[in-house]
């Protein structure tokens, strides 16, 4: 494997661990991290001696989601007020580059573990959505939070806890942009299982990746296959409308002043502008 910035990966014993790394506070997700993950996963996904994908973070949180200090030129251009087709089309294909990031991970033929502690806010949940199994330590803490920022999530969270979560749960957590614990993510199907510390639940993923590592190769990637198949084109038909659906009404006076709230920290006033 190649050397990465945002990402490491370890193989030992036909596991492969995937850390966060940054380089953005909290493992938060720039521009590294939306150029390595699909080549990872597809490096990954091509090697043979890999039976099995443990996904965790560095540091005390799993991701903070969006590096908006580091992807604010994506927004940037499109957020102009009376901007012109070509911003939109740009900013259209970058959507689907990043969405295509993510699929990177649910698309891999080898079965995905993710080992879930302190924050997963945004992208993270993006991201949790695309793998196999969650497990979470009793301090994570989980929010699909875009809402929040006056966006629409668009790289995976909507297309894919459909056929996670139900759908008032799931309505919920969007809807709301609430934070929510790894009790209540266990409760509501978001995790398998929750462990007291985040090794002990890194310890768990990795012991589930063992199991199924000693499975036949074959027989494991079928598996994933057929189930795959049950929800590739519902996924893939959510994932281009909303990236339509952004590229057309995203920007707005209430994404501007939801960004810079945050950065304020202090309470959005949105208009509906």
């Amino acid at each position: 494997m190649s050397t990465y910035e945002a990402l490491t990966v370890d193989i030992a014993d036909h596991i492969a661990q995937v850390t966060l790394m940054g380089p953005g506070k909290g493992n938060a997700m720039g521009p590294a991290f939306w150029a390595e993950l699909p080549v990872v996963f597809g490096e990954l996904d091509a090697d043979p001696d890999v039976r099995a994908i443990v996904l965790t973070g560095s540091g005390k949180n799993f991701s903070y989601g969006l590096d908006l200090m580091a992807m604010g030129h994506t927004l940037s251009a499109v957020m102009t007020e009376g901007s012109t087709a070509k911003p939109r089309a740009d900013f259209h294909a970058h959507l689907k580059t990043m969405q295509q990031a993510i699929t990177s991970v649910a698309d891999c033929r080898t079965p995905t573990i993710a080992s879930v502690h302190g924050w997963c806010i945004g992208g993270g949940v993006d991201l949790i959505s695309a793998v196999d199994i969650r497990y979470a330590s009793a301090d994570a803490k989980f929010s699909v939070r875009e809402v929040k920022l006056a966006i629409v999530a668009d790289v995976g969270s909507l297309a894919r806890l459909p056929m996670i979560l139900s759908d008032g749960h799931l309505r919920e957590l969007a809807l709301t942009g609430k934070d929510f614990d790894a009790a209540r993510a266990e409760k509501i199907g978001l995790v398998n299982d929750v462990y007291p510390d985040a090794d002990a639940s890194l310890a768990a993923a990795r012991a589930t990746a063992t199991e199924i590592a000693a499975n036949p190769p074959l027989v494991v990637n079928g598996i994933k296959d057929v189930l795959d198949e049950q929800r590739t084109a519902q996924v893939a038909a959510s994932l281009r409308y909303v990236a339509a659906w952004n590229s057309a009404f995203l920007p707005s006076r209430d994404l501007a002043e939801g960004i810079k709230a945050m950065f304020e920290k202090r309470p959005p006033n949105f208009t509906g502008e």
